[in-house]
C-alpha cells in the first residue's frame, strides 16, 4: 500500500500518518463537552520544549483547556506577561513597523550589514474584508506564491496568516514580519522587546522566540511546499530585532534555527500519530470539566479528574514552569513520585538508569543492592555520603 500524502510536503511521507475519525472521536472525548482550543504558536514551541511528555501532546491533540484543568485540581498555572510587558512589546513593534519598516531596514543595511534592493512594503494584516483567518490566509498565500514566483515586487510582508493542519485540525499563526529577497530568501522576523545588551541577550528569552519562529518557518514551508517550491526558499535562520542596551533603539542579530527547527518537525509528526498514544489509555477516560453554562464552573469532582489526569504519563522538567499550563500538577505528582525529574534534566541525566531519589538515598547509604548497571553509579554516591558525613562532622 502506498504511504498516505503529507501535510507537510517538504517531509517524507512516511512519517506521516492520516488521523483517523475513530481517533478524531476518542479525541473529543477527551475533551468533552468544553470548546476546542486550537493550537497558536506559543502552544507548538511548547510541544518542542518538552517532547516527551505524553499528557501535553494529549491535551494539546484534543483542544483540552489546560489552564482552566489545572486550576480546577489545584495546581493554577502563574506564567504569563504582565499588562506592561504586553503594551511595551507592542509599542517596540509599533515603532520598528512605522513608516513602512523604516527602523527594521535600518538594522538590516546598518547592523547585520546586508545589501538590500529596492524594498516593497505590504500589509497584510487587514486583508480579508471579514477578517476571518481563512481569508486572511488566502490572500496570503496568493500574495507571497507571486513573491517567491519573481511575480511581484513584495519584499517586506507584515503579519501574514499561516496555516498549518496539525492533528487534523487548521492552526492559524501570524508571524510579526516575514521579509524576502534577503539573498533571494523568505526570512521569519521575531521583533520582542526584551533588550540585547553588548550584543548579548537572555538565553531562554532567545529560545523561546526562537521556538515560536520555528512554527512560522514550517508553515510557511508547508504553504510554499504545496505548490511545488523547495523547502530551500524558507531559511531556517531567524532575523531577532530587540532593543540595543538600556535604550529602546532597535538592534538585531541573526539567529540559526536548524535545530529547533527539526525538534518541532518531529514534534508534529508524534502528533499526527496520536493514535499510538490514545490507544493506551482507558476507553472511558476523559478530561472533561463538566462545566454549568449558567454558573460557569466546572461540576466535576476535582479529586475525579485528578485521577483521570494519573493514569496519564507525564515528564516533568522544571522550565516547564515557565511555558505549561499543567507544571505545577506534574512537579507535583513527580514530587509524589520522589521522581528525579524534580531536579532537571542534567541531574536526571546524571543517574541513568536510577528513576528517583529514593533510590538513589539508598544506594548511597548503602540500604540497596546495586543493578549491574548501577554498580559504578552506586559506588560514586557512597563515596559522596562518607564525604558529606565527613564534612558535617569536622563542622
Amino acid at each position: 500500500m502506498p504511504d498516505p500524502p503529507s501535510p507537510y510536503p517538504f517531509l517524507p511521507a512516511r512519517i506521516y500518518e492520516t488521523v483517523k475519525e475513530p481517533v478524531d472521536d476518542r479525541l473529543d472525548a477527551l475533551r468533552g463537552s468544553g470548546k476546542r482550543l486550537d493550537y497558536n504558536a506559543r502552544s507548538l514551541a511548547a510541544l518542542e520544549n518538552n517532547p516527551r511528555c505524553t499528557l501535553r501532546a494529549l491535551l494539546d491533540a484534543s483542544g483540552s483547556d489546560k489552564a482552566a484543568i489545572a486550576t480546577h485540581v489545584g495546581h493554577p498555572p502563574s506564567f504569563g506577561q504582565s499588562s506592561f510587558a504586553i503594551t511595551r512589546g507592542n509599542t517596540f513593534e509599533a515603532m520598528v513597523k512605522d513608516n513602512g519598516c523604516a527602523e527594521l531596514l535600518r538594522v538590516l543595511r546598518e547592523t547585520l550589514k546586508l545589501t538590500l534592493p529596492e524594498v516593497a512594503y505590504e500589509d497584510l494584516n487587514d486583508v480579508g474584508g471579514d477578517g476571518r483567518s481563512d481569508k486572511r490566509h488566502e490572500r496570503t498565500k496568493e500574495v507571497l506564491l507571486r513573491a517567491a514566483r519573481g511575480e511581484s515586487e513584495g519584499t517586506l510582508f507584515d503579519h501574514p496568516m499561516l496555516r498549518l493542519q496539525i492533528g487534523g485540525q487548521d492552526a492559524y499563526l501570524e508571524p510579526d514580519l516575514v521579509a524576502f529577497r534577503i539573498d533571494g530568501r523568505f526570512h521569519v522576523v521575531e521583533i520582542k522587546s526584551f533588550p540585547i545588551i553588548d550584543g548579548q541577550a537572555d538565553s531562554a528569552q532567545v529560545r523561546a522566540a526562537t521556538t515560536q519562529a520555528c512554527a512560522y518557518i514550517i508553515a510557511l514551508r508547508d504553504l510554499l511546499g504545496r505548490a511545488g517550491i523547495s523547502e530551500d526558499a524558507v531559511s531556517d535562520t531567524i532575523v531577532l530585532v530587540a532593543p540595543k542596551n538600556f535604550t529602546n533603539r532597535p538592534t538585531g542579530a541573526f539567529v540559526d534555527a536548524r535545530k529547533q527547527v527539526a525538534a518541532l518537525t518531529r514534534q508534529l509528526s508524534r502528533i499526527e500519530r496520536i493514535g499510538d498514544l490514545v490507544d493506551l489509555l482507558p476507553e472511558d477516560l476523559t478530561f472533561d470539566l463538566d462545566v454549568d453554562k449558567d454558573k460557569k464552573r466546572p461540576r466535576r469532582p476535582a479529586a475525579e479528574l485528578t485521577e483521570a489526569l494519573d493514569h496519564v504519563l507525564v515528564t516533568y522538567r522544571p522550565d516547564c514552569l515557565n511555558h505549561c499550563e499543567m507544571a505545577f500538577y506534574c512537579r507535583s505528582r513527580a514530587r509524589a513520585e520522589n521522581s528525579l525529574d524534580v531536579l532537571g534534566p542534567v541531574v536526571r541525566e546524571q543517574f541513568g538508569g536510577i528513576d528517583t531519589t529514593t533510590m538513589v538515598m539508598g544506594l548511597a547509604r548503602g540500604e540497596l543492592t546495586p543493578s549491574e548497571d548501577q554498580v559504578e553509579m552506586a559506588a560514586a554516591l557512597r563515596h559522596a555520603a562518607r564525604l558529606r558525613a565527613e564534612l558535617e562532622g569536622a563542622a
